[in-house]
């Protein structure tokens, strides 16, 4: 399974069935689970680990060292987890010590070409990359976001679990749970209904994060006042409550 012409470091661990394309090169500290394929032309590197069942199409770059001047040679990770689906040219980097130390991409991720996942980064499970999406370092990303063409987010951003970015979205701030943005800067518009019906959630469910919406973008509140509004109706409706949690944790200010 593993073409003549790749490289691989005789102390490089690969699990059963997985296949290397030609011209691969896999280094010397790298972990492939199970079942996974890598295509032709994909260097690996670092301490990079990469779970079971994964295609990785060819010309990626997954584990080079950080874009950061502070970096320092520290044996910083990568990890990938289960069932990505990685296409052509993407670069993903490992940690820095001025974080955690490790760049992180869960499970059931659909990643477009060109898209870049800086250091730092952690991101969740069921996302959607779309072509040359970009985080930069820092940035979180919750389960089930959706990221359109050339979207990019500002390191340290955070990005709420089932929100939609359009084409083109520039992300300076938070980007709230259910939330749909477009533009440069990023604007609301709405939430993601389509997205959340797929996903099981009930109608009176997706009406209570409706509400919780027009609250924080439509009625003319401070943000302290949409707060206060959106933490009562989380009492009766505990869908808003990731909603509330979010606007209360955020960092940067969120997207308004």
């Amino acid at each position: 399974m593993i073409h003549p012409t790749a490289l691989v470091h005789p102390r490089a661990r690969l699990g059963a069935n997985v296949a290397v394309g030609p011209y691969t090169i896999i280094g010397e500290h790298v972990e492939i689970g199970d079942n996974t394929r890598v295509g032709p032309h994909v260097v690996i590197e670092g301490h990079t680990r990469i779970g079971c069942d994964n295609e990785i199409f060819q010309f990626c770059s997954l584990g080079a060292v950080p874009q950061d001047k502070k970096y320092d040679t520290e044996p910083t990770r990568l990890e990938i987890g289960d069932r990505n689906t990685i296409r052509e040219y993407c670069s993903f980097n490992i940690g820095t010590s001025q974080d955690l130390g490790v760049t992180r991409l869960g499970d059931d991720n659909w990643i477009m070409a060109y898209v870049h996942i800086a250091h730092d980064c952690v991101v969740g499970n069921h996302t959607i990359f779309a072509n040359n999406a970009t985080l930069a370092g820092h940035v979180e990303v919750g389960d089930w976001a959706i990221l359109g063409g050339f979207t990019g987010v500002h390191q340290f951003g955070r990005v709420g679990a089932h929100s939609f970015c359009g084409v083109g979205t520039v992300l300076l701030q938070d980007l709230p749970p259910f939330v749909t943005v477009a533009g440069n800067p990023a604007r609301p518009h709405g939430i993601n209904s389509e997205g959340l019906k797929r996903r099981g959630y009930s109608a009176p469910g997706i009406a209570a994060i409706k509400r919780a919406y027009r609250a924080l973008y439509r009625s003319g509140l401070t943000l302290d006042e949409a707060r206060e509004r959106i933490s009562a109706m989380a009492v009766e409706a505990p869908e808003v409550q990731p909603f509330l949690d979010f606007i209360r944790a955020s960092g940067r200010g969120i997207v308004r």
